[in-house]
């Protein structure tokens, strides 16, 4: 198996875990049963993920990393023979993936505007740092400059 798809089987495993401790496990258990049941019975699949989300929630429970750990790296496993088996299980798992992330957040957009008096200026810097809502700048003649 290739590098990407161990690694996408590594990031569908810790999605796959992350997801079983929320609130909304029972949407993402119905497709992630759908994506694991092929040629097999759904129930069974599901019993398998309601059995690993007891053991996960009973490790989490006792502090226990460890078995967490086994918990996902059961799953890992199972997504690589997945990948290796379906060659097209790639593409579902990743579209899954791309639903179950949150999502992106950016910075925030700054307007910036240098306002340069007097003299003559062969180059300027600029250095800002926010503060809540405060933001603290260098004016192009080396004077610091506060507004609210």
């Amino acid at each position: 198996m290739d590098a990407e798809l161990a690694a996408l089987a590594a990031a569908g495993a810790t999605a796959l875990v992350q997801q079983m401790v929320t609130d909304g496990w029972g949407n993402v258990r119905d497709r992630v049963v759908v994506f694991f049941s092929r040629g097999r019975e759904e129930d069974a699949v599901q019993g398998e993920l309601e059995a690993s989300r007891a053991d996960l929630v009973a490790a989490r429970d006792a502090g226990d990393e460890e078995a967490a750990d086994d918990v996902r790296a059961s799953w890992r496993v199972r997504l690589r023979r997945t990948l290796r088996d379906d060659p097209a299980a790639a593409a579902e798992l990743r579209a899954l993936l791309d639903e179950l992330a949150p999502p992106p957040t950016g910075p925030a957009m700054v307007t910036v505007h240098n306002t340069i008096n007097d003299g003559t200026h062969h180059g300027v810097i600029q250095v800002g740092l926010v503060y809540g809502s405060s933001t603290v700048g260098e004016t192009g003649t080396g004077e610091y400059q506060r507004r609210e």
